[in-house]
């Protein structure tokens, strides 16, 4: 028998923005979070950086908006951003009140800076800000009556008005009442009815071979938005981080930007005489915008056939390093790196998705009682670059403003929710389908439409594309869903968005850097796809 749950708000993802809007809603709501592995698992728990906000003597929001603006290539809503940089003070506020440990110094709160940014803004807790964050609102969360964890529960489709029995072809405004989900566990998918549904799934970064994300990037909120009916923007400026560490043994273990932030340098390596390139290509050297550094490196590597370069902070005192980046100089040290003297191989990866779910300034979607936060969504903040240490911010921001507008939001009636119909599918026979497509679409999404872009390699990647979602499609049709067949089927939705967006632009912009027109055109306009009707 098929479980359906009745909640008052449905929260999908447990990261910074989930929990934040979890944390404010419990009081007044029965809030279920559901996460499709554990409840740190998410992109949150890997920031190292911190959290940008105006604190400092002689910093203001203006220039923070400025910063911003600067990083967004002339792309991002200027209302949106000073939105989130005026209500980011009080945001770090209720981090301190929730008892996030965050760095001080003679009993302040320790700034540092990072790329893009003219003052030092950003609240850290060393080289771990997402984990010591994620860890002090789960343990906030599970004490909190009021909110129901389901993990290893992932989402499979929300539930509009079109999935409705007695739903008329064309009638709108559509809304949303909850979704399907599956248990894992189980085997089964379950039925969560709620008024209020919120999509706080992350990024999508597991798109491309190399990528700084945990596993669960696969951008399950985006794709089941779009499927629903909901808009997607800027689909096209995915942020590569320029340095993820480069070894055979580790994958996506991230060197935070704040190690460049304070003093580390890019070089070449020792046979091409450890030069320092970075200011060959930009004045500001290692504190420009990530899009430029990660262009530079991608460039320098290209050109000298280079697996990777390095990344360099052993000017600095042992005891300095020890202090600002404790995680990063154990983890090297496990694998035998002493960054106290010598630097540490890096390369760019697949880091943050700039687009996704639009949304208006209360995290409000396409579709009445659906709400999107966090990496999942298109606010207009990021333009098309997004500034450091400006994701977790807008995160907590946008969590709040979506549950102020579901409080003022109108009681809408629980309709009669219909149930999963599996009754004519069978379990698949063969798994290798999908880990060989899973395989294929990141290679070609890397090597056709990565750092730097064709129209040759976007349509090589639209033909592509196109033949594994006929697969995919007749996989689903007929076969028992698992998570592994998801979570491919979302990428491969969202790898699509992500071509059409980057085919439309026809400019060099931000993220993203087109050899056919590297010119960057008068007037910034986002992109903003619409889905097919049904």
């Amino acid at each position: 028998m098929t479980t359906t749950h009745h909640y008052d708000v449905l929260i999908i993802g447990s990261g910074l923005a989930g929990l934040t809007a979890a944390l404010h809603l419990a009081p007044q709501y029965r809030v279920a979070v559901v996460t499709k592995r554990g409840i740190s698992d998410g992109s949150s728990n890997w920031a190292q950086g911190g959290i940008a906000a105006v604190l400092a003597e002689g910093d203001s929001y203006a220039s923070h908006v400025d910063d911003t603006l600067e990083a967004g290539a002339g792309l991002c809503d200027l209302e949106a951003t000073r939105f989130t940089v005026e209500n980011a003070p009080s945001a770090i506020t209720w981090l301190r009140e929730m008892g996030v440990p965050f760095s001080t110094e003679n009993g302040e709160l320790h700034l540092t800076r990072e790329g893009g940014h003219s003052h030092r803004r950003i609240v850290h807790v060393t080289d771990a800000t997402g984990a010591a964050v994620q860890t002090t609102l789960s343990e906030r969360a599970r004490a909190t009556p009021g909110i129901t964890f389901f993990e290893n529960h992932m989402l499979v489709d929300l539930i509009t008005d079109r999935k409705l029995p007695d739903h008329r072809p064309g009638a709108t405004p559509l809304r949303c009442h909850g979704a399907y989900i599956l248990d894992v566990d189980r085997d089964e998918v379950e039925t969560f009815s709620a008024p209020h549904t919120i999509l706080a799934t992350g990024g999508a970064g597991k798109v491309y071979l190399y990528t700084t994300n945990p596993d669960t990037a696969t951008g399950d909120g985006i794709a089941s938005a779009w499927r629903a009916g909901c808009r997607v923007g800027n689909m096209e400026f995915i942020q590569f981080h320029p340095t993820c560490l480069y070894h055979p043994h580790v994958k996506n273990f991230l060197i935070t930007e704040a190690v460049r932030g304070e003093g580390g340098r890019l070089l070449l390596p020792p046979h091409l005489g450890s030069h320092r390139f970075m200011p060959d290509h930009d004045p500001r050297a290692e504190l420009a915008p990530r899009d430029i550094v990660a262009r530079a490196i991608d460039f320098e590597m290209k050109k000298h056939g280079l697996d990777c370069v390095y990344l360099d902070i052993s000017h600095q005192s042992p005891e300095f390093i020890r202090e600002h980046f404790p995680n990063i100089l154990a983890r090297c040290a496990e694998l035998g790196i002493d960054i106290t003297k010598e630097p540490i191989p890096v390369v760019p990866a697949a880091h943050y998705t700039c687009g996704g779910v639009v949304t208006d300034l209360e995290g409000r979607t396409d579709l009445s009682g659906l709400y999107a936060v966090g990496e999942t969504t298109c606010t207009g903040l990021h333009g098309a670059n997004r500034l450091a240490s400006n994701s977790l911010v807008e995160c907590m921001v946008f969590a709040r403003a979506a549950v102020a507008a579901i409080r003022q939001a109108e009681v809408a009636e629980r309709p009669s929710m219909p149930l999963w119909d599996e009754s004519r599918v069978t379990d698949a026979d063969e798994q290798v389908v999908i880990s060989h497509n899973w395989d294929e679409l990141r290679r070609f999404m890397w090597d056709y439409v990565g750092i730097v872009r064709t129209n040759k390699r976007l349509e090589r990647a639209a033909h592509r594309i196109a033949l594994l979602q006929s697969e995919i499609h007749e996989f689903y049709s007929q076969f028992h869903v698992t998570r592994d067949l998801l979570e491919l089927r979302n990428l491969v939705q969202v790898a699509d968005l992500i071509v059409m967006s980057a085919m439309l632009r026809r400019e060099s912009r931000g993220l993203h850097f087109s050899r056919d027109y590297p010119d960057r055109l008068p007037e910034a306009k986002p992109t903003v796809l619409v889905p097919p009707a049904r």
